[in-house]
């Protein structure tokens, strides 16, 4: 499976085990139609092993961490099991050790389908997989997002009362308290002995979700490979937005013929569409493009694509933006090359990615934007420098970036 495709599950009990390189820890949440658990009872994991319909199996004589879903006793008022992961050691990132999950006929352990989440980074917890259902029947869909701020991150998204753990204590396990001693008073200081010098105040707590970055605090500024969530108010973005791209012939350089495009793809990474300077709308006019720069010279914006995101069909789950270089001009030979993302009935900008170095290649991926399983899309920043001249060029580099 690829992130965001789905298979329809055959049985009725599946169960759903998570490996890696590393001890993981697996656990799973039972949503409602709000995307949000009724009470802590719906967390089910390795401290509260069972729920309604879901069981946590702890890992044992070579056999991993895993989830098992009974669909025929999941209650009514529940929509979806998540299943997420997390690596056993703290501070441990997903770096390397990607994580795979079976899903498992539960009855007699046969495979229905595993999956991978690629090219993962500093995320400390996973969601890797939902069971869900869907016009009363049940599905599995791949997920594969990640968390920087670990299980807590995860819990406080779905609605979990998190509260501040112990050292390697479980998220919203509070530990006993322990007894407080009496004071002791300090031992007076030798004559002439310097002050002490008073403890520097504790950092503040980063609070719980603060690894997804969101645009409730104006506009965001991100670097290579990093991911803002594209929410506000906690709604996700439903009107039209712009994304600018802008470059500059490198100083002294020639006029440069950039051409910038967008490519859509659906779950498995298949390409739908492309909006580039030789076709100015796809998808029932959903994206725009605004046409052909043929220098790239002047301040602003050289070339714009509007997204009306409310109009993006439910089969495109993936948006990938690009610059390429018809004429065979390099990236060495180009300045300031950026991209933005506006709110195009205001103009204010939400988020930009400046282009920091260059390579001697005729593409960049700038960025992508990705679907969520809960409706909300993130944009993450590229930066990827791929040998293309044409859109035709860009679709296989760009679905591998998904």
């Amino acid at each position: 499976m690829t992130p965001g495709s789905n298979i329809p599950l055959s049985v009725a009990r599946v169960t759903v085990d998570v490996t890696a390189p590393v001890r993981l820890d697996v656990s799973g949440l039972l949503l409602t139609a709000d995307g949000k658990v009724r009470s802590d009872d719906d967390f089910v994991f390795y401290n509260q092993p069972s729920g309604p319909g879901v069981a946590h199996r702890a890992a044992a004589g070579g056999t991993p961490d895993a989830i098992t879903v009974d669909t025929a006793a999941v209650p009514a008022a529940i929509d979806k099991i998540v299943v997420t992961a997390s690596p056993d050691a703290q501070g441990q990132t997903f770096a390397g050790i990607e994580p795979t999950a079976t899903v498992r006929n539960a009855d007699d352990g046969s495979v229905l389908a595993t999956f991978t989440p690629p090219r993962l980074g500093s995320e400390t917890a996973l969601v890797v997989v939902e069971v869900y259902r869907r016009a009363g029947a049940w599905k599995v869909r791949a997920v594969g997002q990640g968390y920087a701020d670990g299980l807590a991150g995860i819990a406080t998204d779905f609605g979990v009362s998190v509260e501040e753990p112990a050292a390697a204590a479980p998220a919203h396990v509070q530990p006993p308290a322990a007894p407080v001693p009496p004071p002791v008073a300090a031992p007076p200081l030798p004559a002439g002995a310097p002050p002490v010098p008073a403890a520097p105040p504790a950092p503040p707590a980063p609070a719980p979700g603060s690894g997804k970055i969101n645009l409730d605090k104006g506009r965001v500024s991100l670097q290579k490979n990093q991911t803002v969530s594209l929410v506000k108010g906690g709604k996700p973005l439903t009107q039209s937005v712009k994304m600018g791209l802008g470059w500059e012939p490198a100083w002294g350089g020639r006029a440069i013929d950039l051409d910038a495009s967008v490519i859509a793809y659906g779950p498995d990474r298949n390409m739908i569409d492309a909006c580039y300077f030789g076709k100015l709308q796809i998808l029932n006019g959903a994206v725009q493009h605004s046409g052909d720069n043929l220098t790239g010279e002047g301040s602003g914006d050289d070339e714009t694509i509007t997204v009306h995101m409310a109009g993006l069909p439910p089969e495109v789950t993936g948006l990938v933006f690009t610059v390429s270089s018809f004429n065979g001009q390099k990236f060495s030979e180009v300045a300031k090359a950026y991209c933005r993302l506006l709110d195009a009935r205001t103009g204010e900008e939400l988020v930009r990615f400046d282009l920091t170095g260059s390579e001697p290649k005729t593409g960049v991926l700038m960025a992508k934007f990705i679907r969520q399983y809960s409706g909300e899309w993130e944009m993450t920043a590229l930066g990827e420098f791929v040998k293309s001249r044409t859109v035709r060029d860009l679709v296989k580099p760009a679905a591998q970036a998904l």
